[in-house]
């Protein structure tokens, strides 16, 4: 450059903001006594945080099952107080949310937690209503195959579970009768019945096979009982639910399993009447609905807490999968990861309001409106068809 010539300017790079902003996801202790599970493992979170989530998670929210603060942060989770977890775009909470919880979420956010049996309060639907929050009950997830991932993965845990408790109290002469499950030698195993024959019944037969135990299933629905013996073998005894075919297995159980069916079944106090004293049973539908005579026992009692003990009576033992939140936490942690991922925008910048058809089949509240028949008609709210609301969207 000459002396006379000015000095030409050149192009220099310069920082510039993006009007893209990552999603958060947000994840609270739970408050519910009876939910001890976690939807999220360190490891999972790890997979969000390079995916581009930013994840907040409450302290001390999963010492329950046994992962600390320090754990979470290093896999890329920022800890917070509970006032911004549920400040996050996406919030989950496997327990329902109170009504001033919701009030303290941000609007136009969305909500993933279990439905608990299709009951809400209705000031909490209300709230959600107003804040217009996006409310999805994981449980009622589908996958493309018509599938229920979360539903479906919880059900062979409690059928997995149910056994595993069952053991334990069993052999412990001040709860159960001291006896092995399996028996040994010369000493003839315990016997099982279990009422259906879907996931969570062929889990539970299979931890009763393993650990030596007699099993028989009943079901009214033939094909799905044919299903269920063909991949169980001929170690398990299938049967229709003939009124004298169950009555004496009854009598002789020392374990009855009762889990969800197609067409639906309750023990009637004649047939609880019939079963042994000190008989260990477990409704794995969750609510006791299965067993309505008989006392309900929650997990605490399954895990050796100091309640009174069964004694020469009967208890129907309901939420047996919490005896195990940590297995139940790396289970959920895969399929919540999958989920998420699929409704996040192109740009990740987003959570899609276009919920896709498997998505659409567990959200309860959308867009202001309550789109479940059955929660709709339980709060005495309007219903509206979520395909309708997706299409304006």
């Amino acid at each position: 450059m000459t002396q006379n010539q000015a000095p030409t300017p050149m192009e220099q790079p310069a920082m510039v903001a993006s009007g893209n902003r990552s999603i958060s996801i947000g994840l609270p202790a739970c408050c519910d006594p009876f939910e001890r599970r976690f939807p999220l493992t360190p490891e999972s979170v790890n997979r969000l945080v390079e995916s581009g989530f930013v994840v907040k998670v409450q302290s001390g929210a999963a010492n329950v099952i046994h992962y600390n603060d320090n754990q979470y942060q290093s896999r890329g989770a920022t800890i917070v107080e509970r006032d911004e977890a549920l400040k996050c775009d996406v919030v989950i909470h496997l327990a329902p949310l109170s009504a001033v919880e919701v009030k303290r979420m941000r609007r136009g956010a969305m909500l993933l937690s279990m439905l608990q049996n299709g009951s809400q309060p209705r000031e909490t639907i209300t709230a959600l209503t107003d804040n217009h929050i996006t409310a999805i009950a994981i449980d009622l997830v589908q996958d493309e195959e018509g599938n229920h991932p979360f539903a479906d993965t919880l059900a062979e845990i409690d059928g997995r579970a149910a056994m595993s408790v069952a053991s334990a109290l069993l052999a412990n002469s001040q709860v159960g009768k001291g006896i092995l499950l399996g028996g040994v030698a010369g000493v003839v195993p315990c016997e099982v019945t279990i009422i259906g024959s879907g996931i969570a019944a062929c889990a539970a037969a299979r931890s009763a096979i393993g650990l030596g135990a007699m099993v028989r299933m009943f079901d009214n629905d033939v094909y799905r009982l044919r299903r269920a013996m063909r991949e169980l073998g001929p170690m398990v005894i299938g049967s229709a639910l003939h009124p004298n075919v169950l009555h004496n297995a009854l009598r002789s159980a020392d374990i009855i399993v009762a889990t969800p069916m197609r067409n639906g079944y309750k023990l009637s106090s004649e047939e609880v009447s019939l079963m042994k004293q000190r008989a260990i049973v477990f409704d794995l539908k969750n609510e006791g609905s299965n067993a309505p005579s008989i006392a309900l026992g929650s997990h605490n009692l399954a895990m050796g807490s100091t309640q009174d003990n069964i004694g020469e009576g009967r208890l129907c033992f309901v939420n047996v999968g919490q005896t195990v939140p940590r297995t139940a936490a790396m289970a959920l942690s895969n399929a919540m990861v999958t989920l998420l991922s699929d409704m996040v925008g192109v740009e990740r910048c987003m959570i899609s309001t276009n919920l896709q058809k498997g998505v659409q089949s567990g959200a309860y509240v959308y867009m202001g409106k309550v789109v479940n028949k059955k929660i709709a008609h339980q709060c005495g709210l309007r219903y509206v068809d979520i395909s309708l609301l997706s299409q304006l969207s």
